[in-house]
């Protein structure tokens, strides 16, 4: 299971959020789960709920997702950096040919676009 968290779910895993928080210890402890932090939504994130980029950055079971150049070049696409980086980071890749989840706190904010959403709303 590939799994990106967007900012919402990044803020929400800060504030103790109980299914984020079961993610994060399913990517830690279980092969097979795997969980993303793309860096823009990582620094909004951090900006809605400091502290939060290196509480999640530290933790073993979560890859943190550079901004590189296709990325950059995705971002313009989106209303914010933080989702912009998200959606790109969901794609398929070669590692991941069904692409990822994006998991979040709002996914109103994912209506309309294509991307599959795993809503983590207590």
């Amino acid at each position: 299971m590939h799994i990106v968290l967007d900012d919402t779910a990044m803020a929400a895993a800060g504030q103790g959020n109980v299914l984020a928080s079961r993610l994060i210890h399913r990517a830690h402890a279980e092969s097979g789960w795997f969980l993303y932090a793309p860096a823009c939504a990582l620094v909004e994130a951090d900006r809605a709920r400091p502290g939060t980029a290196e509480h999640l950055a530290a933790l073993p079971g979560i890859t943190v997702l550079d901004l590189d150049l296709p990325a950059a070049l995705a971002l313009a696409r989106q209303e914010t950096w933080a989702a912009a980086h998200s959606q790109y980071a969901a794609r398929p890749t070669p590692d991941r040919p069904d692409g990822a989840i994006i998991a979040t706190t709002n996914p109103k904010r994912w209506t309309g676009e294509p991307v599959r959403v795993l809503d983590l709303t207590p």
